[in-house]
């Protein structure tokens, strides 16, 4: 019998940031996003830069993450994420700053490839901060 809902866990080096029983999810997969209902096949794939977002009691939530990995199993979602930051939690003036700082960065001339690289990180961290803000909060 498959069930009706599946554990979402979500934790990151420093928290758990949730633990719930939930409808369904949805995983910014290192392949793209990836729907999860209860019952789901199991698989395990790196997470991208994204939303992810679940319902819960008819109630969409969502939550901005940065890479990490996701185990899905029959009854249950495991989210390892380096980042992952609930759209309440999301200081959009912070995301803006780091945004423009980052910016600034691929401005400059001669910049290293390594900061070149963290610079367009940062960048798409911080609209997808923005984004989950908004989108979460409706």
């Amino acid at each position: 019998m498959i069930p009706d809902k599946i554990e979402l866990e979500i934790v990151t080096p420093e928290r758990k940031v949730l633990s719930e029983m939930v409808d369904s999810v949805v995983i910014p997969g290192s392949q793209g996003y990836l729907g999860v209902l209860p019952g789901h096949t199991p698989l395990l794939t790196g997470l991208m830069i994204g939303e992810l977002s679940y319902i819960q009691g008819g109630k969409e939530h969502v939550l901005a993450v940065s890479q990490g990995y996701a185990e899905v199993l029959r009854g249950k979602v495991s989210v390892l994420a380096e980042r992952c930051e609930k759209a309440e939690e999301i200081d959009v003036e912070r995301a803006e700053n780091a945004k423009k700082r980052a910016e600034e960065v691929l401005k400059r001339k001669d910049v290293p490839m390594d900061d070149f690289r963290r610079a367009e990180l940062s960048i798409q961290r911080a609209i997808t901060r923005m984004q989950a803000r908004k989108h979460g909060l409706g």
